[in-house]
């Protein structure tokens, strides 16, 4: 089986990307597939230590890869990765990221690819994280933060996503305020308006039980394992 793969988004950063991406591996790991992780740019991390998504993502993972393809760039300050690259005299390029994803292909059936921040965050003077999503080619699955505006983010991300012309694998709703008001009809209107299917809507959890609930939530297609290949 040649690798495929999924791009994990969000409308924000904060939103639960990690989480929906640990989802991912888990539940195509339970197909019996070999699952590799990446986050080609991850900022905010302690001096020596491995950014928290990245570590969350390679513990879910049952493909061995080199860290240095599984995050090709990582930031001490977290900040908006084209400015923390400025901060660090490095430049973002979409074609090492490329390689690198290649590299993990290789040695996978899927690789689940979690971006950083939202939709559209710069990652040098002028590609963004949706030139990266075109670049690697693979159907996207978009986290929304559900809270007051979550409607214009989701909507607007999904059409930067379809004039992208990338094939949609889901989306996934995630409470990230408790306090929101009109939940139901929120979540009804994200079901009426997005293209693709509802892959799952979690409910608010604090931090500490995240981890241990994202496979009960998650709805995973018997056609998302088949989706398009990486030429």
């Amino acid at each position: 089986m040649s690798a495929r793969g999924l791009f994990v988004t969000g409308t924000d950063t904060g939103v639960g990307k990690t989480q929906v991406a640990v989802a991912l591996i888990h539940a195509l790991r339970a197909r019996g597939l070999r699952v590799a992780a990446m986050k080609p740019v991850a900022a905010g991390h302690a001096p020596g230590e491995l950014n928290e998504d990245v570590a969350a993502l390679l513990q879910a993972a049952n493909v061995a890869a080199d860290l240095r393809d599984v995050n090709p760039y990582a930031f001490a300050e977290p900040v908006a990765p084209h400015i923390a690259a400025q901060q660090a005299g490095v430049r973002i390029e979409l074609e090492v990221i490329a390689a690198a994803y290649s590299r993990l292909a290789a040695a996978a059936d899927v690789v689940v690819v979690e971006g950083a921040g939202g939709w559209r965050v710069p990652l040098n003077a002028r590609d963004d994280m949706a030139d990266l999503a075109q670049r690697l080619g693979l159907p996207v699955v978009l986290v929304v933060g559900l809270r007051l505006g979550c409607l214009n983010h989701a909507l607007l991300t999904a059409e930067s996503i379809a004039q992208r012309q990338l094939p949609w694998a889901g989306w996934v709703g995630n409470h990230v305020d408790p306090a929101m008001a009109r939940q139901v009809e929120n979540v009804a209107a994200l079901r009426a308006r997005l293209p693709g299917s509802c892959l799952g809507v979690q409910e608010f959890l604090h931090e500490e039980l995240a981890s241990v609930a994202v496979l009960q939530w998650l709805t995973l297609p018997e056609e998302l394992v088949y989706l398009n290949s990486l030429k």
